[in-house]
């Protein structure tokens, strides 16, 4: 059987979303971190490898309108000079024009005169084409070092009859790549449309740049050779109703430029895919802030992510559809934008909120304990605050060496779960954490008083063994208690946890005092008479169901102390200290005043309850003691049958032959003695026949189960037997089921004592109580309900 580790469930319990707020705080300041990278060029290296990317992913033939003539090596070959005689642009110009051209476009710089004959003869066949004619214009710089820039425009016999357009082309300054192409431009103080514009039919924007799409394959425009042109070598219908764009391709020529994609490629191939580009769409530049804003709403859903996986889904998805728009945008709108800000973004926040799960993820791995599963204290310390919190419960397993080596390294772990199941259900809290190696602690809201019995509740629940591997192994819990709001309250539990086993009790609370000096220890100490003149020292009485008559007509004094500061404090906050400091006596006698007083008033109000006291052990060693309570309960005139002392079977003697005789005498003056806690000590046989016992009381561990469990109704059952074969009266504590109360009838137990009958109350209310206890068809019935 495998142990729980760090589920899902608990990860996404502990890894709440952060607020709404600090994301928004968060996508803000990377938006704006992002935006001035941007600004500063950061992203345009990245940007243009995406684009390039695109390219590949879009790549398709050229549309076939625009075709290219080439001055190329073979024509450089066939006319042997440079600059070349106009004749042969004119001779070109005639053969394009009657082969049915849509338009021809020159891109060969003509702002120098030719011979004579040859620019006439080449202007008469602009003027003469059909089909327009556009001669190139360019801007240039003077000088090297020199900022002026001089216009080149054809000589004025040329463009006459001719059109003219920009051929101006501008590399990028990072890296020299062509990658757009201006509408228009202003040459000679005019404003012209740019090649690619007059060749597509577009308007020519001055100073509005278009991005050249490189999808389209150089290598799939239609090329013809120049002097193929010139000698009338034109395949019939081949150019008819095409654009036609004339320009260098020789390398000797130079005017090459690097793309994306092709590297080097001659400028008036460029030309030619810039007015593909035009020929579908006119495309534009988006602004790169509209992606941002989108990619930031998306991060925002990101950073709401509570598991890594939903993270790397989430950013992933993000990812794909701010690339699919991106590339849906430029095909189907024509709109170009720069994505590479908004996959930063996407994938910062991203990168951010899988970090921030990771670490969080490694500590709370850090607040598992490793051989259990449970919470360790580093995931007690983790849980926040609530309002509710009360004490913190530390349960320390007796025995825990020896029932390691009995259910082995992995056992262990399996016990430990189960011990942790079996908290949570009886003490109903959520989460039980391993504190130290034998001690699971956990954060009770329930008041000291509520408290103290619960902790009985639970070490009864014990009982049962655990069957872990086929082995049934029986655990025993002490449990030590702290107030949460201290500093360390696990520590100071568990402490006083140690301290209540060594002491022989199943719990015990700690105290501000146990971690003070001796002085301020003594401070409490001071106080009790004062309590005492003042009433702080008050008396409750937790009723005793009688199962054969269904009435109360028993009841046992328990003390508290409702001090001015600290609150009502439960006996074992105090009585520990009385004793070791030998104040117990006073305490006694205060309470065993008040409980004759109180019985009294009972007695004249027609109730005779019967009312138990508890002894201390080392109070039935001290002859003073003994004359004081005896004459208290002559003073008072109560019927000593109705007085009960009640001694514990566990309490250690300091003169057991002087305590015997305590009791001996106490009987002999008419009261009754009860053993306490029956079953929990290790001589019961031997005090049976020692002390002058009127009555046995059941220690809860064995009765809060005994309906259900076995072995414990059998020592139930047993003890019922004994004890009235004694001539002894038996009363079960820790009855709070209606079920266990009619199994106690059916045992022929004698009382019954625990919530199911009633908590500790003040003397009216007890009175009340009793006054209206039900007869024995209907008690169990209305008490279950």
């Amino acid at each position: 059987m495998k142990l729980p580790r760090l589920s899902p469930a608990l990860a996404a319990d502990r890894l709440r979303s952060d607020s709404r707020r600090i994301s928004l705080l968060m996508v803000c300041a990377l938006a704006l971190v992002i935006a001035a990278a941007t600004l500063g060029g950061a992203f345009r290296s990245t940007e243009n490898r995406i684009e390039e990317l695109s390219f590949a992913l879009l790549g398709r033939d050229a549309g076939g309108q625009v075709h290219v003539v080439e001055l190329d090596a073979a024509s450089m070959a066939a006319i042997r000079r440079w600059p070349w005689p106009r004749e042969h642009y004119a001779r070109v110009v005639r053969a394009l024009d009657a082969a049915g051209v849509r338009s021809i476009s020159f891109d060969v710089d003509f702002s120098s005169t030719g011979d004579d004959a040859g620019d006439k003869a080449f202007a008469q066949a602009i003027a003469e084409s059909t089909a327009p004619v556009a001669l190139p214009t360019f801007a240039q710089k003077a000088a090297f070092g020199d900022a002026r820039k001089l216009d080149s425009l054809p000589i004025p016999v040329l463009r006459e009859h001719a059109h003219l357009a920009s051929v101006s082309v501008a590399p990028d300054a990072d890296d020299g790549h062509v990658r757009r192409m201006p509408l228009g431009t202003v040459t000679g103080g005019t404003a012209r449309p740019s090649l690619s514009a007059f060749v597509a039919g577009e308007a020519g924007v001055v100073d509005r740049k278009f991005p050249i799409d490189f999808a389209i394959d150089p290598a799939t425009i239609p090329r013809h050779s120049f002097i193929a042109i010139e000698n009338g070598m034109i395949p019939p219908g081949s150019l008819a109703g095409k654009d036609v764009i004339i320009g260098a391709t020789a390398i000797e020529l130079g005017d090459r430029y690097a793309v994306p994609g092709y590297g080097v490629i001659p400028g008036v191939v460029i030309q030619a895919l810039a007015a593909e580009t035009l020929g579908q769409v006119v495309p534009v530049y988006g602004s790169w802030p509209l992606p941002l804003i989108a990619s930031a709403l998306l991060a925002l859903v990101t950073l709401a992510a509570q598991r890594r996986r939903a993270v790397l889904v989430r950013s992933g998805a993000f990812l794909a559809a701010l690339l699919a728009a991106w590339l849906a945008a430029r095909v189907m709108a024509g709109v170009w934008f720069e994505i590479v800000p908004a996959l930063a973004l996407a994938a910062a926040a991203g990168a951010i909120r899988y970090m921030i799960i990771t670490q969080r993820i490694a500590a709370l791995g850090r607040q598992v304990d490793a051989e259990s599963g449970l919470l360790n204290r580093l995931g007690l310390a983790a849980r926040p605050a609530a309002a509710a919190d009360r004490f913190l419960v530390a349960a320390q397993i007796d025995e825990f060496d020896a029932l390691k080596l009995a259910a082995d390294n992995e056992g262990i772990g399996i016990l430990l779960n189960r011990i942790a199941e079996r908290l949570k259900v009886a003490s109903g809290v959520d989460k039980v954490y391993r504190s130290e190696d034998r001690t699971l602690v956990w954060i009770s809201p329930l008041p000291i008083d509520e408290l103290e019995s619960q902790l009985s509740g639970l070490r009864a629940l014990m009982r049962s063994p655990f069957e872990i591997a086929g082995r049934r192994l029986g655990v025993s819990l002490t449990f030590g208690v702290a107030d949460h709001g201290i500093a360390d309250p696990a520590s100071h539990a568990a402490h006083a946890a140690s301290l209540a086993r060594r002491a022989g009790k199943f719990w015990r609370l700690h105290t501000i005092e146990a971690g003070e000096t001796v002085s301020q220890q003594f401070s409490l100490l001071g106080e009790l008479d004062e309590a005492l003149r003042s009433g702080s020292i008050t008396v409750l009485y937790q009723p005793k169901l009688n199962l054969a008559t269904r009435r109360i007509d028993a009841v046992e004094a328990l003390v508290r102390w409702n001090h001015p500061e600290r609150g009502l404090l439960p006996p074992d906050c105090f009585i520990p200290l009385f004793e070791e400091r030998g104040r117990m006596d006073e305490l006694t006698l205060a309470v065993l005043a008040q409980a004759l007083a109180d019985a009294w008033g009972w007695r004249e109000q027609g109730l005779p309850i019967g009312v138990a006291v508890n002894i201390s052990a080392a109070l039935l060693t001290s002859e003073s003691f003994a004359e004081r309570a005896l004459d208290l309960v002559a003073q008072t005139g109560t019927p000593t049958d109705q007085i009960t002392f009640e001694v514990t079977e566990s309490a250690q003697f300091e003169d057991t032959e002087a305590a015997i005789a305590t009791l001996h005498r106490f009987r002999a003056a008419g009261i009754r003695i009860s053993m306490d806690d029956y079953g929990t000590g290790q001589s019961a046989l031997n005090y049976l026949k020692l002390l002058p016992l009127s009555e046995l009381k059941i220690d809860r561990m064995f009765v809060a189960q005994a309906h259900v469990d076995k072995g414990d109704a059998m020592l139930v059952r047993s003890t019922v037997q004994l004890a009235h074969e004694l001539g002894l009266k038996v009363v079960a504590e820790g009855v709070e089921q209606a079920a266990c109360l009619e199994f106690l009838g059916k045992m022929g137990c004698d009382y019954a004592q625990g919530y199911l009958v009633g908590r500790p109350l003040p003397a009216g209310d007890l009175a009340a109580l009793a006054a209206t206890s039900m007869p024995a068809a209907r008690a169990p019935a209305a008490r279950a309900a």
